[in-house]
């Protein structure tokens, strides 16, 4: 993977094994069907809104229905895009009801006419084709595509956070992805193209050490706020390579070369983050950090200086047989992935079960027209 696309179908098949017959050692249980998340610089949102007449008689009280609500996000979700690019997710923010606006759930709500604000989340269709291709090569079914940020906040978000005002900064490998919440829906979503990827490269370059040597020594000694380190180990012992000894790395030097790159990326997103919102949706939960890169030490710390605001954690919530070694921001997505796979399988059943309802006879007349026509049809 490269900044959220595939580069390399064969390795990332190879992962995609290795991964679920993890999993599947991990939970006893056999995995045929999966939900895949997509992140990175393809992705882009879009505001739109739909406009529907509630359906009715005149005479009749106008109680708007989900079909009313289905007639309305299909209206919303008619934009044009480019040929390149699919629409992965519609999410409604806000409802308005004969002028009236701000209605979370418009259902049973009497009126004339129903409006949608929606947030319209597209990628780049060549990298959905590319993730499916290699889950789909693996022997897997992909039940859908899910936004990256929005699985990892069904997992480290309250519901007051979101409320508030949030943005999730998820610190990936080749990019660092946001999602904005404002009045409980995610308004905007944007990602800059620096990760921890980049704090890797500079410490194997600064000190010529391997890739993998650099990536154990960001994990494992990393610290990009200085006075975290008072009082710890000076120096961290870096093996060598080609049969060379072993040699020392001053830990004061780790951090000179992490901080800096850890900066540039909060700075980045901090001033996206002036351009989307413009101050017109003030952010009172603050900011939440997911991802790799949120394990660093004192990354909280340096985001609270950047951002000028309260910043945390993200780890999954506590949910009932969720280990503790996967209460980690690296598992984010992961576990938000279930959330909404199972969230979104629920209300597929649902709203199954409630279309043969309105095709039933009993669910266009009602129960008491059914059982009239049963007699009608026996006694008359």
């Amino acid at each position: 993977m490269r900044r959220g696309n595939v580069v390399n179908i064969e390795k990332a098949l190879r992962s995609v094994l290795q991964a679920i017959e993890a999993a599947e050692l991990m939970s006893g249980r056999e995995v045929r069907h999966c939900w895949i998340s997509i992140g990175g610089a393809s992705i882009e949102g879009l505001i739109s809104r739909g406009v529907v007449a509630v359906t009715g008689k005149p005479s009749e009280s106008r109680e708007i229905s989900e079909a009313d609500i289905e007639r309305v996000l299909i209206a919303a979700r008619a934009v044009k895009l480019p040929i390149d690019r699919e629409i992965i997710e519609v999410i409604p923010l806000s409802y308005t009801v004969d002028q009236q606006n701000g209605i979370r759930d418009p259902r049973d709500v009497i009126g004339v006419r129903l409006e949608c604000d929606v947030n319209i989340i597209s990628c780049s269709t060549t990298g959905a084709r590319n993730l499916i291709s290699c889950v789909n090569r693996s022997g897997f079914i992909v039940d859908g595509l899910v936004l990256q940020t929005l699985a990892a906040g069904s997992a480290v978000l309250t519901d007051e956070e979101k409320e508030l005002g949030v943005a999730l900064v998820d610190l990936g490998g080749g990019t660092t992805n946001v999602l904005v919440y404002s009045s409980g829906a995610p308004w905007s979503t944007f990602s800059v193209p620096v990760g921890g990827n980049q704090v890797t490269g500079d410490i194997s370059i600064v000190k010529n050490i391997a890739i993998e040597t650099a990536e154990k020594i960001k994990i494992n000694s990393g610290c990009c706020w200085g006075a975290l380190i008072e009082g710890l180990e000076d120096e961290i012992i870096v093996p060598g390579m080609g049969g060379r000894a072993p040699f020392p790395i001053p830990r004061s030097l780790i951090l000179e070369i992490i901080e800096p790159r850890m900066r540039e990326i909060f700075n980045l997103v901090r001033e996206q983050l002036e351009k989307q919102i413009s101050g017109a949706r003030p952010l009172s939960g603050g900011i939440v950090l997911t991802g790799g890169g949120a394990k660093l030490l004192g990354v909280a710390d340096l985001a609270a200086q950047v951002f000028q605001m309260p910043v945390r954690i993200g780890e999954p919530l506590s949910l009932g047989g969720l280990a503790a070694d996967f209460r980690s921001p690296e598992f984010a997505t992961a576990v938000g992935l279930v959330l909404e796979g199972d969230s979104r399988e629920r209300q597929a059943i649902s709203g199954n079960a409630k279309s043969k309802l309105r095709e039933s006879p009993a669910g266009r007349g009602g129960i008491f027209s059914s059982f009239y026509n049963w007699l009608k049809t026996e006694f008359f």
